[in-house]
């Protein structure tokens, strides 16, 4: 390359696109650090919720737990771009997994939706909402206008609508159920018309009472007429609410103190060290310990929001939202599920239940949004 002087320059060094490690101060770590001290406040309940029963579910969460960090790091390290490139792929293995566990599968807590590899329970569920987030990404990625056009959102209801209807034949609800707000969260940040909002609505009251004639089993409608009126059944259906409630209010401010409660020493609570973790906490500290917890999860999400704000291409936008819209209602559904505000569902809380699947693909998204944050220095 010649200057203006005649003489014969170096050229111009061409721009590095990849993300520098000096960029690393630059990432929300505070999302870690909560899902970090969720992890350990989940171990910790899980450790006392199981202590009577002789089994090794500490010892099983931790391993989980370790699976989960290596598989954080994994998913930190790959361009989200490039992961989503092979989204429809993976979004039809899932599909196919999904259909498989319903021939192969084994029963557990009612629904036929884990295969079973030695002694590991593995749930194809979890894994259809990552993929299906990555799939709907790059399906509403694409270039459009300030609003989508019909077409495009029942394209991506569809696409959201098909894992939804096989895990609801395993029968679980609750975990169909996590698609929603996932899909929903999407589709307003990719831009949807209010009369398209309005339609929606009127469709899924249809497909509520089509669920309800059709896709509901007797014990599932029984949870929702006992949610209605819980003292109806006692001893039944509103057993689980019950004794949920009684656990939570007897932890008064300070609570009993760890391990000594006796909802859950004495075995009355069910699910106390999965679906119900929030009881057993509350009852051990009370209303303080349930703040701590609370107040970690909004700075999760707060931290999840400050990321999508400023990620700067649409896809990763997107990607954080429904990976973030997901942790969002789990937090908030099962809440409100352990006072007795909405119906008894299948739905953990997020780092701090127990459970395989639900774990690793906790700290899959994880790894995602962080990298989503990472590479907004490149993606630009």
């Amino acid at each position: 390359m010649r200057s203006s002087s005649g003489q014969i320059s170096a050229p111009l060094p061409l721009p590095d696109e990849r993300p520098r490690l000096a960029h690393l101060g630059g990432v929300r770590w505070g999302l870690l650090a909560a899902a970090l001290a969720l992890t350990l406040l989940g171990l910790a309940t899980v450790r006392s919720a199981t202590a009577e029963t002789g089994d090794d579910f500490l010892q099983r969460q931790l391993v989980w737990v370790g699976i989960g960090l290596v598989a954080m790091v994994v998913a930190f390290s790959f361009n989200y771009q490039t992961l989503l490139s092979f989204s429809l792929p993976l979004y039809l293995a899932s599909l196919a997994a999904l259909a498989l566990v319903l021939v192969l599968g084994y029963e557990a807590g009612g629904a036929q939706g884990w295969f079973r590899v030695g002694s590991v329970g593995i749930q194809p569920s979890e894994f259809a909402k990552l993929v299906t987030a990555l799939y709907l990404t790059r399906y509403l990625a694409a270039p459009s206008g300030r609003e989508l056009p019909t077409r495009q959102i029942l394209a991506a209801m569809a696409i959201v609508a098909v894992p939804m209807l096989l895990i609801v034949l395993e029968p679980d609800l609750g975990g169909a159920a996590m698609f929603v707000p996932m899909a929903a969260g999407m589709l307003l940040v990719a831009g949807v018309k209010p009369r398209v909002l309005l339609l929606s609505v009127l469709a899924g009251l249809i497909v509520g009472l089509l669920v309800w004639n059709v896709g509901m089993q007797t014990y599932q409608r029984q949870r929702v007429l006992t949610f209605l009126a819980p003292d109806t059944d006692p001893l039944g259906a509103g057993y689980q609410v019950r004794q949920s409630k009684i656990a939570v209010g007897s932890g008064e401010v300070t609570g009993k103190g760890y391990g000594q409660g006796t909802q859950s020493q004495l075995r009355f609570l069910p699910a106390r060290h999965t679906d119900f973790i929030l009881a057993v906490l509350a009852e051990e500290w009370g209303f303080l310990g349930v703040a701590l917890v609370l107040a970690l999860y909004a700075t999760y999400l707060w931290n999840v929001a400050a990321v999508a704000m400023r990620a700067r291409d649409r896809a990763g936008i997107l990607l954080v939202v429904g990976l973030g819209s997901v942790v969002a209602f789990h937090v908030l559904y099962n809440s409100a599920m352990v006072i007795g505000l909405v119906p008894v569902t299948g739905i953990p809380l997020p780092f701090l239940s127990y459970g395989g699947s639900f774990t690793l693909i906790n700290y899959v998204s994880l790894g995602l949004i962080l990298g989503v944050d990472f590479r907004r220095f490149v993606n630009r």
